[in-house]
């Protein structure tokens, strides 16, 4: 069943360090600043337009003539569309791969 996840210690970012390596006060420190369960940053899922509009998605509205009778109709744009980029978030969010249990009922 499910062989997506490494079996290799030392890996994943919350794992503790491999018993055969000694790992001195310092090296452990640096390795809980790095493990950190919270999330500053994120994806984000907008786009910028031409025009610096942000949005998730844009619509041109164009005119369409069918038998003599004009219609409006949206055609959604897909170029000149530039990614938003990395958010800070307000508050920090605890990573969804934190191995503790925080509430127990």
């Amino acid at each position: 069943m499910g062989g997506s996840g490494s079996k290799a210690r030392g890996l994943w970012p919350f794992s503790s360090p491999a018993p055969e390596i000694p790992v001195s006060s310092e090296q452990s420190l640096a390795r809980i600043r790095k493990a950190t369960p919270f999330i500053f940053t994120r994806r984000g899922s907008m786009y910028f337009d031409e025009d610096g509009d942000l949005a998730h998605e844009f619509y041109e509205e164009t005119i369409v003539t069918k038998n003599g009778r004009k219609r409006a109709k949206l055609k959604r744009i897909h170029k000149n569309l530039r990614p938003q980029g990395t958010i800070r978030l307000d508050h920090p969010c605890i990573h969804v791969d934190f191995p503790v249990v925080l509430c127990e009922v």
